[in-house]
């Protein structure tokens, strides 16, 4: 059996403090272990940066924040250590989502991805942009609002670029039309263009299987993995969910990625041979845009059954070792720290618990937000990175 092996989506060694992209440094929620965590968490500082979903990414002593404030999209550069604003940058973005839509807001809800001294966004109707990290400067920028049918998903873009190999890569388009194309880094010229379904609201990962390079991601009614370095189809499984939601990111296990999608059986895929087959499916949880982690030899969630509910299953068989009793919120953000679960919930808490042993054991649950939590917390030296509603705020663990 061959395992299977995530890439390092950055270019340079990372440092313990770095959590530079969606879902961290290997966009699979793994942060150090901590050996204690208090009882209460000290708020160390908070600013106000404006609404939207996207994710604080952290690079160093800097943190970078993508939101909405009035009709512009505005990045920013954050100190950690103070919470100072370094700089600023926005342009402007009209958008009025509609219908089931308009109770998600008006984003963004993509998270930056920084990469060799440039950070990079995309916007809640497609534009992608890239910056000088180090000052803000715009380097390039592209718009899709005449390439496809449609510009954007129902819900907005929501997809998290990645960086391989000095190429930035995005899904774009919309309902019924998009592409998944390549772009150079330093000049944005298009590499290559996919151009086989349009975007779902996941994030693609960089995973290694049969030796060669997967991007792996679900478009709008497909799993599939594409080579980064051509935007050649390597394989391809037909999956969709109602209102075309499919939102979770993959998540690599051995030799399995496992997948899922609101109102379907979480399944996973053995991608050691050259038809990648479905391993198991367990209707038991299901997943709503919440994508679960690895915690050691289980596999955590967070489930839209029971109305919210944290869980562990067996990666291996799908068999769920726990559950929680639910009514927990409509949404968590996953960590692993250790052997232990760190979640955000859309409720405003976060929540410690060990993945261990046959039921659900909570050790602490602080309170971080007055407000809704949608975007995923960063894990770093300093303490925990939370975007609530309207602010950023280091909480501090001391």
């Amino acid at each position: 059996m061959r395992a299977l092996i995530l890439l390092i989506a950055m270019a340079w060694p990372l440092c313990a403090a770095d959590w530079p992209q969606w879902r961290g440094p290997a966009r699979d929620g793994q942060a150090e272990a901590r050996q204690q965590w208090p009882d209460e968490l000290e708020r160390g500082w908070s600013i106000v940066v404006g609404e939207g979903h996207s994710s604080p990414v952290a690079e160093g002593d800097s943190v970078y924040v993508f939101s909405r404030e009035a009709e512009a999209e505005t990045l920013r550069r954050v100190a950690i250590s103070d919470g100072r604003v370094v700089w600023k940058t926005a342009y402007p973005v009209s958008y009025t989502p509609m219908g089931v839509a308009a109770p998600h807001g008006k984003g963004p809800k993509s998270t930056p991805v920084v990469d060799d001294g440039r950070v990079c966004t995309l916007g809640v109707t497609g534009v992608l942009s890239c910056h000088e990290a180090a000052d803000g400067k715009l380097l390039w920028r592209k718009s899709f609002d005449k390439a496809f049918a449609s510009t954007y998903p129902l819900y907005g873009a929501a997809m998290s670029p990645i960086v391989h190999d000095g190429k930035l890569i995005a899904h774009v388009g919309g309902d019924g039309a998009g592409a998944l194309i390549a772009f150079d880094l330093a000049s944005g010229a298009e590499a290559w263009r996919w151009a086989e379904d349009g975007p779902g609201y996941s994030s693609p990962i960089l995973v290694r299987a049969r030796g060669r390079s997967q991007l792996v991601t679900q478009s709008e009614q497909n799993v599939i993995a594409i080579n980064p370095d051509d935007g050649k189809t390597l394989w391809m499984m037909p999956f969709t969910t109602p209102y075309k939601q499919n939102s979770v990111t993959p998540v690599p296990f051995r030799d399995m990625l496992v997948f899922g999608g609101t109102r379907q059986p979480t399944f996973a895929v053995r991608v050691n041979a050259d038809t990648p087959v479905k391993a198991w499916e367990s209707a038991d949880v299901t997943l709503y845009m919440s994508t679960p982690v690895r915690v050691g030899e289980r596999l955590c969630g967070f489930t839209e059954k029971r109305k919210g509910a944290l869980y562990c299953q067996d990666p291996n068989t799908g068999a769920v070792h726990w559950m929680s009793e639910g009514r927990m919120g409509d949404n968590a953000l996953l960590i692993a720290a250790g052997d232990r679960i760190v979640a955000a919930t859309s409720e405003g808490e976060v929540i410690v618990a060990p993945s261990g042993g046959a039921a659900y054991a909570p050790e602490h649950v602080y309170k971080v937000a007055e407000s809704p939590v949608w975007a995923h917390p960063a894990l770093v030296d300093e303490g925990l990175l939370v975007k609530d509603k309207t602010a950023l705020t280091l909480w501090r663990m001391r």
